[in-house]
């Protein structure tokens, strides 16, 4: 069964052709970083338009790369949400449209799913249950998931996602946008020991997360140490970054002992950040668990994602009819 998958949620354009829900067979996306570089975040009235002008080039770019026309597909898949409505509404009325027209099942697939399906597009994914960490700009959520389609929320951030505390971190020591790279390149050149910074909520019988603590302790130190010379900055972004590992890679395994489990899956955009997974990978090799986490493809906005969770929801039975809407949040 090919599916035809299509990503909108913020600021990347995307589509992809998927067979089966594991293998890919093409997978396009149009970034607008540069676009919103400039403003040190995403401004949605300008992800909206920039989705409108790209999203019908790119979805015939991605049937092409797969060597496929529309009469080959089968479903369609796109994100229902969360993220934002205006970028939402382009890509999920250009699906109901398309499969109005051509007759198709339609999955509105939940975005934070499909990055927990990135992982099944693995050549050797993580076997059911497994513990999933969702960690970008957005979310920063972890799941006990059971099996295909079975995810169980077990803890989130109570404030800003972990993605967004390097952001704005970022922008408060200069550096470009998106903060993620920027950080852990200059935290490469950096003692992580030479300025600590707190690790919120460790000590609580929780899952959940909050980084608005440290954002603000970083600030509060650049204020405090104005003279940023010699590798100060580095040692900064190194003692952040850090800080946001250690409370990321505790809970996460406190996580999988909770339930039993012998692997844990990351997702998302800060998944690309190599230092976390290093670390986690070797703190978690010692208790037996295993780490998986995708190409810095997938770990990005992609409609592969959002084809694999959509062919298991048309497989499923779990179609989209041309009255329903997309939302900007939702709960688990």
């Amino acid at each position: 069964m090919l599916i035809l998958g299509i990503e909108s949620s913020c600021d990347e354009t995307a589509a992809a052709v998927v067979e089966d829900g594991v293998r890919i067979r093409s997978s396009v996306v149009a970034s607008q970083v540069s676009t919103h570089a400039i403003y040190g975040g995403v401004v949605p009235e300008l992800a909206s338009r920039m989705h409108l002008e790209v999203i019908d080039p790119i979805v015939v770019q991605a049937l092409a790369q797969a060597g496929v026309s529309l009469d080959d597909i089968d479903g369609i898949a796109a994100t229902r949400g969360p993220g934002l409505i205006g970028a939402l509404l382009v890509g999920f009325s250009y699906a109901k449209a398309l499969a109005w027209a051509r007759n198709l099942p339609l999955a509105g697939v939940n975005h934070l799913e499909a990055h927990i399906c990135s992982l099944q597009l693995l050549d050797n994914p993580p076997r059911f249950p497994f513990i999933s960490l969702v960690v970008s700009g957005g979310h920063t959520n972890i799941y006990h998931v059971k099996g295909p389609g079975a995810f169980t929320l077990m803890g989130q951030t109570r404030d800003d996602a972990a993605g967004e505390a390097f952001d704005k971190v970022a922008k408060m020591m200069g550096l470009s946008y998106p903060g993620g790279p920027a950080i852990e390149a200059l935290a490469k050149k950096g003692d992580p020991e030479k300025i600590k910074f707190p690790r919120s909520m460790l000590g609580k019988d929780n899952f959940d997360f909050s980084f608005s603590g440290l954002k603000s302790a970083v600030a509060r130190h650049l204020h405090e140490n104005p003279d940023m010379s010699e590798n100060r900055p580095a040692h900064v972004a190194a003692g952040f970054q850090m800080a946001v590992i250690d409370v990321l890679s505790t809970k996460l395994l406190a996580a999988a002992r909770d339930r039993n489990c012998s692997s844990i899956g990351i997702a998302g955009g800060v998944s690309a950040n190599r230092t976390f997974v290093n670390t986690l990978s070797e703190r978690a090799g010692q208790h037996q668990i295993k780490v998986f986490y995708p190409p810095l493809s997938l770990c990005g906005d992609n409609a592969a994602m959002i084809a694999a969770r959509g062919w298991e929801m048309i497989r499923d039975n779990q179609v989209c009819g041309l009255g329903d809407d997309v939302y900007s949040r939702v709960k688990f």
